[in-house]
């Protein structure tokens, strides 16, 4: 059963009490969606607030967990979101990828991501993006005849001079003098 918001409980939403997430879960009418006090998602509107005692109690109602704060575990919810993430840009690295179609696709905030990305993985999200393309395109040198364009293209980097300037600067060779050293030497 629902209850009324209190003062108590809007002022622990608003200001992220992570104290009162073993008392209280809180459900948005307009998007469906439940959270923890703690959650760092923008503030609802207080009218559409219901509160919950568990997440059965909001799941038994149609809301939906959210993905940021992971309401129905009982783990650390940033390494999971953080984990959801990189999983998410595993998979779509060469895909036109930037922090606010990160956050909105793990529902959150661009700067929160961003924020909490570097803090677990110590690195910032584009620089990992651009560390699998790269990656990814040392492979496609060594394996395939691609043409440069080609391989900057399947990996994310429409933009040939860019993706030639950025391999350089991970290995300090551009993709033809990587492709040859590799054929000359063997080299990984």
């Amino acid at each position: 059963m629902t209850s009324s918001l209190s003062e108590e409980q809007w002022h622990a939403i608003i200001t992220n009490d992570a104290a009162f997430d073993a008392v209280f879960l809180y459900g948005v009418r307009s998007t469906g969606i439940f959270c923890r006090p703690s959650c760092k998602s923008p503030n609802p509107k207080k009218e559409f607030i219901r509160i919950f005692q568990n997440s059965q109690q909001a799941l038994t109602e149609g809301y939906r967990p959210c993905k940021r704060c992971k309401p129905c575990d009982e783990h650390m919810p940033d390494e999971e979101w953080v984990l959801q993430i990189k999983q998410f840009i595993d998979m779509h690295y060469a895909e036109p990828l930037t922090l606010a179609r990160l956050a909105d696709h793990c529902h959150g905030s661009p700067y929160y991501l961003q924020r909490t990305f570097k803090k677990m993985m110590k690195i910032s999200p584009t620089d990992y993006i651009q560390q699998l393309r790269i990656s990814h395109a040392k492979k496609l040198l060594i394996q395939t005849d691609s043409s440069i364009a080609e391989i900057g293209m399947k990996v994310g980097f429409p933009n040939t001079p860019y993706f030639i300037t950025l391999f350089k600067q991970y290995t300090e060779k551009t993709p033809k003098q990587f492709r040859l050293a590799f054929k000359a030497n063997g080299l990984n």
